[in-house]
């Protein structure tokens, strides 16, 4: 018994530790392929990948949020498709959600108690975050955790937890206007309890950006952080 509340002492404090440092970033999963030229006067226009969202605010939004980043990396912006070198093609959704239920082993007596046995410390947890600001949200428990498919993923003091697990996604196509040849192709996914576009776009246009244009074929986990607003 005393050993199993050893191991039950250790293990909470690795999961603490996982706590402190990872649920106050968005987690995303970026996969890329490029043959991106060095930034040599090329000049770009970020587009619809959708024609639907042509002209819309909300691309309109996104947009500008993906050109900033682009010029970040050295290219320049144009006034219109017809005279940029290159066309950003811009996608992004988020699906309807998924209910998940989480049991907390640590809730009740279940380790090393209720059960008189071993318990897996780990079985699905489910954390509803400490407050935070986030640079596109307002001040809240934050709806990120974690990283893709961690085991990690999560935390409750309850004995069992529902929630909605949404799943979101940008796609960025890169390609030369002159010939149609493609340059870079992004992919960036994320999961969270939020399935708001105004949050979750920027964040995963700054993952799919972050060391870009990356390793050819290359997929990483990154994390994006969350900071303070100002007071």
């Amino acid at each position: 018994m005393r050993i199993n509340r050893l191991v039950a002492t250790a293990m909470l404090g690795v999961a603490a530790l996982g706590l402190n440092a990872c649920a106050t970033g968005f987690p995303t999963q970026v996969s890329r392929f490029q043959a991106m030229p060095a930034p040599q006067g090329e000049s770009f226009f970020v587009v619809p990948a959708n024609p639907a969202q042509s002209g819309g605010l909300q691309f309109t939004q996104y947009a500008t949020i993906a050109a900033q980043a682009m010029q970040a990396q050295g290219y320049f912006p144009a006034v219109s498709p017809q005279t940029a070198t290159m066309l950003v093609q811009l996608d992004y959704g988020v699906d309807q959600g998924r209910q998940e239920i989480d049991v907390d082993p640590f809730a009740n007596g279940y380790y090393g108690g209720g059960f008189g046995g071993f318990y897996d410390p780990f079985y699905r947890r489910g954390y509803y975050g400490r407050p935070y600001y986030s640079r596109y949200g307002g001040y809240g428990r934050t709806p990120f955790y974690y990283g893709w498919d961690d085991p990690f993923w999560g935390s409750s003091f309850d004995n069992t937890r529902a929630y909605t697990v949404y799943k979101s996604y940008l796609d960025v196509n890169i390609r030369r206007r002159a010939d149609n040849a493609a340059l870079f192709e992004g992919h960036a996914k994320a999961r969270s309890q939020t399935d708001n576009l105004g949050v979750l776009v920027p964040n995963l246009i700054e993952a799919m950006f972050t060391g870009f244009p990356g390793r050819n074929g290359e997929t990483v986990r990154i994390t994006v952080p969350t900071q303070r607003r100002p007071s």
